[in-house]
């Protein structure tokens, strides 16, 4: 019988996401795809630290050693390296004691037929147009800030998984985002008050976060394994649209923060997140300071037309 991806959180992590590849990339990108070949094979027997996606991945594969929730994780390895680059990699998921089994590895090519092959529900990338094509093509993915903290604790074991989202363009759409792009603040907030009862479209992340809460509603509150926060610019009166928004959808999200403009970084590090995940770079470069953190870009106008 073969293995069924069906009813499984699949995630899928490129090899940077998951351990640091800074030297080997700024190799790859100063000399050449064969002085990056060259080297990866020459260094195959020296362990890659973990990246900024590895505590997350780590936190999920605990999840299948839950009783009753044996293989609800399935993380795959979908890497622009070639078969022979990618010994070191497998080294690495072994030290680490990484149940981690299956791999797209596709020299050089584009990653994007292959996401919706295996039923991808999270991809996380270093590499822009694959996660691009991800957004595209209705699945939740986030560029991995690579550039940012590089100090992770392998070895203590992590007890309840910590995501944080941004809201607007991220968990909903960016219908309002863009009324206060092109607008301002105040039409921003008239409209928010206007529409409070009417729910917000889903955004990239909306299907993701329903999956988490079907996890978590198998627990009680204060014994979930999975803790989720929405860190959010919004702030009073823009606040309701988005409780009602997530009641109509009937998910759970633990905490919320409403800053109003207030840094997220001091909130990101007091939640503890595992990651982070918001669709502007001034945020998520300066959570990756002390979180690991993506950005989600936008839906390319294309694919909105081609899937409405």
């Amino acid at each position: 019988m073969s293995y069924d991806l069906e009813n499984r959180l699949v995630v899928g992590v490129s090899s940077r996401a998951l351990f640091d590849l800074s030297d080997e990339n700024e190799i790859f990108e100063n000399n050449g795809v064969e002085a990056y070949c060259r080297y990866q094979v020459e260094h195959e027997d020296e362990i890659l630290k973990p990246g900024p996606g590895f505590p997350l991945v780590q936190a999920l594969l605990n999840l299948n050693h839950l009783p009753g929730r044996e293989n609800c994780v399935e993380v795959i390895i979908m890497s622009r390296n070639s078969p022979d680059t990618s010994l070191r990699v497998f080294n690495a998921i072994k030290h680490y004691g990484l149940q981690i089994t299956r791999a797209v590895l596709a020299s050089g090519a584009s990653l994007a037929p292959y996401l919706e092959a295996f039923k991808t529900d999270l991809f996380l990338s270093a590499y822009e147009d694959d996660v691009q094509s991800a957004i595209d093509s209705n699945i939740a993915a986030g560029i991995i800030c690579t550039d940012g903290i590089h100090t992770y604790d392998c070895e203590h074991q992590i007890k309840q998984i910590r995501i944080a989202f941004d809201g607007d363009a991220v968990l909903f759409s960016d219908e309002s985002e863009q009324i206060f792009k092109e607008q301002g603040l105040e039409a921003f907030e008239e409209n928010e008050r206007k529409n409070a009862d009417s729910p917000l479209q889903a955004g990239p992340f909306a299907r993701f976060l329903k999956i988490l809460s079907e996890l978590q509603g198998a627990y009680a509150v204060e014994e979930a394994p999975i803790r989720t926060a929405l860190v959010t610019s919004r702030c009073a009166p823009a606040h309701e649209r988005v409780i009602r928004t997530l009641r109509a959808w009937n998910v759970r999200i633990d905490e919320a923060f409403f800053l109003g403009g207030i840094q997220k970084t001091d909130v990101l590090k007091a939640f503890g997140a595992h990651i982070f995940f918001d669709d502007q770079a001034v945020h998520t470069k300066g959570a990756s300071e002390v979180v690991p953190a993506a950005r989600v870009p936008y839906k390319n106008k294309e694919s909105w037309d081609d899937s409405s």
